[in-house]
């Protein structure tokens, strides 16, 4: 299996949102920009650590993800 590697992401424009399946105030959440850095990615970052790294998923493979992690294909 190959590894692309995707244009550099600007995120600090990205606009975060909490995954509303973290555990509230336990401190076990994941945050996503959906649609905020455009070029067809949705980057992905633990909010614990705000300014550490992020991963950056393509839109579709982001869907597959979702989809697998909710129990149905996409």
């Amino acid at each position: 299996m190959s590894m692309a590697t995707s244009p550099k992401v600007d995120l600090s424009v990205a606009v975060w949102v909490k995954s509303s399946h973290s555990e509230g105030n336990s401190g076990n959440c994941v945050e996503w920009a959906p649609g905020s850095v455009g070029g067809g990615v949705v980057p992905v970052r633990d909010s614990k650590d705000p300014e550490g790294p992020a991963l950056v998923f393509g839109v579709e493979a982001w869907a597959s993800f979702v989809g697998f992690a909710a129990g149905f294909e996409v």
